[in-house]
């Protein structure tokens, strides 16, 4: 049984979740709490396994709750969020402190969606009640060497795949790459207003150009595509150079962005020249096509569990064979690169 403590300052809300995250057979509501201050108290008295916490909240904010939270007491996080412009920066600022996933506030008038919505909270919270925590801690001033030392073989293309966990998984890897790295192409799975603050925030904590795809965009070295959050990013080869191909067709394994779209155009358009890394994530999506990647020479790896913070996609790619290697996150970028460096 996954006991949770829901912390919201709205009654309604906490109903509504109380609600929702009791109809599952595995999952009890324990308490519920107006404020981080009674919620502190509560987290003592109960010991839940999972929190679900707003954002926006008096007295104390649920950011501010969550950063002395990870520092002291580092549990399952799971974010209320509303999807807005305005908001997705602060959820993104979650996300690097520690929360394991984010999940719009329900929309109380449009009932027909009301049990889609109680899946989605309650496979949230079941995958933070099975997730991999660290405490937070202030990133250590070091100074990361992003020149261009290196020459790399002007066809490669470097890909990424990740779902839970991986925006935090992807920051990592893009910090360490170079300015003159082969283009990279991203998939992660994450809502559309998300997509395109997380591009803007890698744009500015990284050396490199980091961008939301656009269709039509031409591959260009030094620069990372991020496929928009309710599209399918994919590869395109004309004339001889390389574009990024996006469309609204329907989602493969649950999911628009997909991994497996971005690997399996990968396969088919330029094997010999990817190099694949699937990171952490809830499911399989990625695993198959990552496996049609390695099978036409293509240089592949899967995360390992260790430093997953969800163990999903990269197990199901290693239980495929798909992977070449199996990385932990701290060695992704560098065997991204060595795979790509003209010898």
């Amino acid at each position: 049984m996954i006991n949770v403590l829901v912390i919201d300052d709205s009654p309604l809300i906490r109903q509504i979740l109380t609600q929702v995250l009791n109809q599952a057979d595995d999952i009890k509501v324990v308490g519920c709490a107006e404020d981080p201050y009674q919620a502190r108290d509560m987290i003592k008295q109960l010991n839940p396994d999972v929190l679900t916490l707003d954002i926006e909240m008096p007295r104390m904010d649920g950011i501010s709750f969550l950063k002395n939270l990870m520092r002291l007491r580092p549990m399952p996080v799971v974010m209320i969020s509303t999807l807005t412009q305005k908001g997705s920066p602060i959820t993104l600022e979650a996300l690097e402190l520690g929360a394991v996933d984010f999940v719009a506030k329900p929309k109380i008038n449009v009932s027909e969606q009301f049990a889609q919505y109680a899946q989605l909270v309650q496979q949230k919270v079941r995958t933070a009640a099975g997730a991999r925590i660290r405490s937070f801690k202030l990133p250590a001033n070091v100074a990361i060497d992003t020149s261009a030392k290196q020459h790399f073989i002007n066809t490669k293309v470097l890909a990424i795949g990740a779902s839970t966990g991986g925006t935090e998984a992807i920051k990592e890897v893009l910090i360490n790459m170079p300015v003159n790295c082969p283009p990279l192409m991203i998939t992660q799975h994450i809502p559309p207003v998300f997509s395109k603050s997380f591009a803007l925030r890698m744009d500015k904590t990284c050396a490199i150009n980091v961008k939301e795809a656009c269709h039509g965009d031409k591959l260009a070295p030094g620069w990372a595509y991020i496929a928009p959050g309710d599209q399918h990013l994919s590869i395109k080869l004309q004339n001889g150079s390389l574009y990024c191909q996006l469309d609204a067709s329907d989602p493969i394994n649950r999911h628009r962005p997909s991994v497996d779209v971005l690997f399996n155009s990968m396969a088919k358009v330029c094997p010999t020249h990817t190099v694949a890394a699937l990171l952490t994530g809830m499911g399989s999506d990625g695993a198959k096509g990552l496996l049609s990647l390695r099978e036409l020479g293509a240089y592949t790896m899967a995360q390992d569990e260790l430093s997953s913070v969800v163990w999903g996609m990269p197990k199901a790619a290693i239980e495929l064979n798909a992977a070449i290697d199996v990385v932990s996150l701290d060695k992704i970028a560098s065997n991204l690169l060595r795979h790509a460096v003209k010898k």
